[in-house]
């Protein structure tokens, strides 16, 4: 049996831990092809003063996305760009009319008075945010890579007055995703943040954990990135690449399984949320090993808490002196 087999153990315990119902309300209502083959704005909704709901076409998924974009109060120009991205579940609590972000944090007014557009992509359900080798039957077409680095930037910066200074992050599936886009498109991000993911690839039992996670929303993980043992895992691995985050600001937090009662209520989470934290606490710890061999200088927070939004909410809050940093940054 080999060693890619026997991560069979672990996968099957992180199915039990997040297993939940499946949706597919992302790729109901495939585009039409009148829509042509570029990407476009097609429509531009204000929620409140500050939160707008963009819906754009994508030539790479074939279909609208929807994408919340938070503007400063005062809304002066040109501004640096923040791209947040969801957990495994992402606009399936809203039915895709919000990110988890601005549903579960209190992002939209912590921002309010920052001169910083954040910008925070609704759905991507089970998707890892990447593109996927195949067509899935229940995930549909995920392109999200190219979505987010090709298609987005150019539309958000002329709608929104972008300068062009980047910086990505992610939660859960989402801190993955952050970090796996910015190690593969250097150029285009100052800076990472990324809380609660499994950052390291590198072995079988968190390949495993990432694939069963995506089996849990219905989706075939080899439509993904392929078998366990496939390069396209090495080629996706934020840990295999390392130095592309080398003199860029990067925060990592993750936490230790345990509640924090400082935060009470918050703070709680289902007995799952230990379970996943304590797994993915492993791989940060992993990460940080490998980042720590290349001399690449991150911040770290390994602190007290469960795999849940209210550790989430505070990871942002102490991550910003670290995004502003890198959006401020002359390189």
């Amino acid at each position: 049996m080999s060693r890619w087999q026997r991560a069979a153990g672990l996968g099957c315990a992180f199915l039990i831990a997040i297993v939940a119902s499946v949706s597919t309300g992302q790729t109901a209502g495939a585009t039409p092809s009148r829509l042509g083959d570029s990407a476009r704005i097609l429509a531009v909704s204000p929620e409140t003063a500050t939160r707008t709901t963009m819906t754009v076409y994508s030539a790479a998924m074939k279909r609208p996305v929807r994408v919340s974009v938070l503007v400063p109060r005062g809304r002066s120009g040109p501004r640096p760009t923040v791209y947040l991205l969801d957990g495994i579940d992402g606009g399936v609590y809203t039915n895709y009319t919000q990110s988890g972000w601005t549903f579960q944090t209190d992002i939209a007014r912590f921002v309010a008075d920052k001169n910083v557009t954040v910008v925070l992509p609704i759905g991507g359900t089970g998707s890892y945010y990447t593109d996927w080798r195949r067509l899935d039957p229940v995930l549909g077409r995920n392109m999200w890579e190219t979505f987010l680095t090709e298609e987005l930037p150019p539309l958000v910066d002329r709608r929104f007055r972008g300068n062009g200074r980047n910086v990505i992050g992610g939660l859960s599936m989402g801190a993955l995703g952050a970090m796996s886009i910015a190690v593969r498109n250097p150029d285009l991000y100052r800076g990472v943040v990324a809380f609660s993911g499994c950052l390291d690839q590198g072995s079988p039992e968190f390949r495993q954990a990432t694939a069963t996670s995506v089996t849990t929303r219905g989706g075939n993980p080899e439509n993904m990135w392929g078998p366990l043992d496939h390069g396209t895992w090495d080629a996706h691995n934020p840990a295999d690449h390392v130095s592309a985050l080398r003199g860029k600001p990067v925060y990592v937090a993750v936490g230790n399984g345990l509640p924090d009662p400082a935060l009470g209520l918050a703070g709680l989470a289902s007995p799952v949320g230990g379970v996943l934290e304590g797994i993915v606490a492993r791989c940060t710890e992993s990460f940080k090993r490998r980042a720590d061999r290349a001399g690449v200088d991150i911040t770290y927070d390994f602190r007290a808490g469960l795999h849940s939004w209210g550790y989430w909410n505070q990871d942002l809050h102490r991550a910003w002196p670290t995004i502003a940093r890198a959006l401020s940054s002359a390189g």
